[in-house]
């Protein structure tokens, strides 16, 4: 170790340092224990040297990691020792473009306590300006167009700064060194109000009083944010908002909300201590709260539903235009119901008009579209249902480095995922793959990622499911189809590793929590191809990135009419009470199930059902769900995926402790949990007239229980052939987004010994399936199958 004699000290840090303030910290640090030395960005991150008396140089790297600032994080710190250079100065220098592309891209960071006190001060040049920002906030990820994360990178670069503005971006004592979307109102981008043609109705402070005033009257406001558009209304006016609704051709779905502060919140929801403190980060997210029943808002927000999604404003000109409005109003995406949200402000009218009055525009570009992130507190910590704004691409780390694999994910919230090194690049979410526009906007992140990083895959990863559009593009560009020229066709002729679905929910979990395996997988979900080629969606899978052994599964039942099952609950149910009485179950017209049919439709299912057509066998715990909201009466059909799940959780009463009976049969091949006595124990409930509320617990206690058993069973069987069994599980898909079902699992889990490990950094529902898909892919290409 040195001493006090002049050393020279290099250090290359990789992770998020570059538009955190990194490099003036350094220098600043630098310049205190009076060391000379380099700082540059380069293409994996920051790269420095200093040098002077060793005692200072060493103070200066036991400092730097615990200095750093707010918003870097450092993944590697790989220090070298030499000898002296012979500096005479601290500089910063220009980036090296060089090499592999690994640095990170932060997310776009919500306003910062600075900047805003800024924006709100009247005496200060950025005094009401939408735009202010620094290197502690502001967008990142979608002005980025290449790394590194200089100015002419981004979408700023037509932006020429004006003599202020580019003497703090020189400075490397001002918070807007190298800060690169700085800008004022002298030289920076500006707002307009437009109308469903595209004109231009009024500029700057009138435009956003007029916008204000748009909303007070009720009508709906199209506003240009960070990564795309909201549609914005009055959450007072229920007619606004049922007018938003049908306009938008979404019925039903939840709406989110955006509130001036905090306790415009608390007006509404219940709001812990930690749920205000997440809603208050860097991140701010849309966070699932329960709602107070005095709350005064339409009920066409979310019928039905206890629990509202709410947000703060998270950029300067949602701040301006909440103060001026001054309560909370709807912030919903962008967009008609299933298409990605518009980004750009012509493609905004052509899309919005005849949703949008009026349009609140801006003429930064956007460089990709960015959703707002959904989380809600569950088991004590943050979990995340949509990862998008604040989040990615930060990437998930893998304990050692991996080929260059791409992985286009799922059907439903589909993201996309790229691993580099040991770093797994997790897209924003990108949505369900139902329309032309999502389909095309699934292919523009894929683009991006490999521009972004100028990555080169060695293989590409895609679910089992043969028709799912993400399985046929990976083909298509393989087999080098007729579309895929250009960046495509370096994409010819790669291996393709199909995945199992639920596999790759097993294996997300484990890389989510930085752990190898194996691990009992709960694995419930609607619906995933299985390797047998029926449903599957009620799994316990042993296993880890290698493979897995399917140990156990719900007791199969069939769909009749296939997908339409998944929007008629009734569908699901009738197949249930079909395997329990055959045809004997059209006399059951005292059932809700079966009162809900009309005519010849119930006989029709049944002869589908007798012959085994259009009846795919499934084992969908979602399917469950949806078969018992149809027993008790909840929904027979549903407008958005999940409604009947959520409203059989809704109802459960949090005080009911026993269960039903879900006995784990033996099967061929495998154990199954036998739902027949589950079934039969709730209708006779029902015939009793007991309430909805402790029926409904009463099953998610008996899916917790069943879970115990099988891992019990597990770990007891793998005893005997193997002398120590890691007693972990985890619980993943859909299903377990469920924060009843989960909690009541996990702690029943906890008391009989296990581990039990939850998604963190991704989604437990589909969106989280391609950082599985990578990890198992790059376990198969180690081993040499290709799966």
């Amino acid at each position: 170790m040195p001493g006090n004699d002049a050393k020279r000290l290099r250090l290359s840090i990789r992770g998020a340092v570059q538009g955190v303030g990194f490099r003036p910290f350094v220098f600043r640090l630098a310049e205190e224990l009076e060391l000379a030395g380099r700082v540059a960005n380069d293409s994996r991150g920051v790269v420095l040297e200093v040098e002077g008396p060793g005692d200072r140089v060493e103070a200066f790297l036991d400092r730097l990691p615990r200095e750093r600032p707010p918003l870097a994080i450092l993944l590697a710190v790989e220090p070298s020792w030499h000898e002296p250079a012979g500096y005479d100065d601290f500089r910063i220098e220009h980036s090296d473009e060089a090499g592999e592309k690994t640095a990170l891209v932060l997310p776009d960071v919500a306003t910062c306590a600075d900047c805003l006190a800024e924006v709100f001060d009247a005496t200060d040049r950025r005094y009401r300006y939408p735009f202010t920002n620094c290197t502690n906030c502001g967008p990142r990820f979608t002005i980025i167009r290449a790394l590194p994360y200089d100015r002419p990178n981004t979408t700023m670069e037509r932006f020429r700064m004006c003599p202020a503005c580019q003497g703090e971006y020189e400075d490397p004592r001002d918070r807007r060194f190298h800060a690169q979307p700085n800008a004022c109102p002298e030289c920076g981008p500006q707002v307009a109000l437009w109308n469903e043609r595209g004109e231009n109705l009024v500029d700057g402070e009138e435009a956003l009083r007029r916008a204000a005033a748009a909303v007070e009257e009720g009508r709906i406001l199209a506003v240009k944010g960070l990564g795309g558009f909201h549609l914005m209304v009055d959450a007072g006016d229920g007619e606004a908002v049922a007018r938003l609704r049908r306009r938008k051709h979404r019925y039903e779905k939840p709406l989110a909300l955006m509130a001036p502060d905090l306790d415009a919140i608390r007006d509404l929801c219940f709001l812990p201590e930690a749920a205000a403190e997440l809603l208050a980060t860097p991140e701010a997210p849309i966070l699932l709260l329960e709602r107070r029943s005095d709350a005064v808002l339409a009920e066409e927000i979310a019928p039905d539903n206890p629990y509202l999604g709410v947000m703060l404003p998270y950029a300067p000109l949602h701040h301006l235009l909440l103060r001026r409005i001054g309560f909370p109003v709807v912030a919903t995406s962008g967009n008609l119901s299933d298409e990605p949200i518009a980004t750009d402000n012509s493609e905004a009218i052509e899309r919005l008009r005849g949703i949008a009055d009026l349009f609140l525009v801006h003429d930064r570009p956007i460089a990709r579209h960015v959703d707002d992130s959904v989380a809600r507190v569950l088991e004590g910590a943050p979990r995340l249902v949509r990862r998008a704004r604040g989040y990615a691409p930060l990437p998930v780390m893998l304990k050692e480095p991996v080929p260059t694999i791409l992985a286009v994910g799922g059907h439903l919230k589909n993201t996309v995922a790229l691993s580099v090194g040991d770093q797994v690049f997790v897209s924003q979410h990108i949505g369900d793959m139902e329309t032309p526009q999502a389909r095309d906007a699934f292919e523009r992140v894929i683009r991006d990622f490999l521009d972004l990083y100028e990555a080169e895959p060695v293989a590409i990863v895609h679910d089992l499911h043969p028709d799912y559009p993400s399985t046929r593009w990976a083909r298509s560009v393989v087999e080098g189809d007729s579309d895929s020229a250009g960046w495509k066709a370096a994409l010819a002729g790669l291996p393709l590793v199909g995945v199992q679905h639920h596999h790759a929910h097993l294996v997300s979990c484990l890389a989510d929590n930085g752990v190898d395996g194996p691990a009992l997988g709960v694995t419930w979900d609607g619906t995933g191809h299985g390797t047998d080629a029926t449903v599957w969606g009620g799994e316990f899978l042993r296993g880890d990135a290698a493979g897995f052994e399917r140990v156990a599964h719900l007791r199969p039942f069939r769909l009749p009419g296939g997908e339409a099952a998944i929007k008629e609950p009734r569908r699901s149910s009738l197949a249930l009470l079909w395997d329990l009485w055959g045809e004997d179950v059209l006399n059951r017209r005292e059932l809700n199930t079966i009162a809900a049919f009309t005519g010849s439709e119930p006989r029709v299912l049944v002869g589908l059902l007798e012959r085994g057509f259009r009846a795919p066998v499934t084992t969908s715990a979602g399917r469950l769900f949806d078969a018992v909201a149809s027993l008790l009466g909840l929904h027979q059909r549903t407008r958005f995926e999940g409604q009947a799940a959520m409203a059989l959780e809704f109802v459960a009463d949090q005080d009911v402790d026993d269960a039903y009976p879900l006995p784990l049969e033996a099967g061929e091949p495998t154990r199954q949990l036998d739902w027949r006595p589950l079934v039969e124990a709730i209708l006779e409930d029902w015939r009793r007239g007991t309430d909805a509320g402790i029926i409904s617990a009463r099953f998610h206690n008996a899916l917790a229980d069943a879970v115990v058993t099988v891992a019990r069973e597990t770990v007891m069987r793998e005893t005997v052939t193997r002398e120590t069994v890691e007693p972990r599980v985890a619980l993943t898909g859909g299903c377990f987004q469920n924060r009843l079902l989960t909690e009541r699992t996990a702690q029943r889990l906890r008391r009989a010994g296990f581990e039990v490990l939850l998604q963190r950094q991704v989604p437990a529902n589909d969106g989280g399936i391609s950082l599985g898909q990578v990890a198992i892919a790059a376990a198969w290409l180690a081993a040499g199958d290709g799966g």
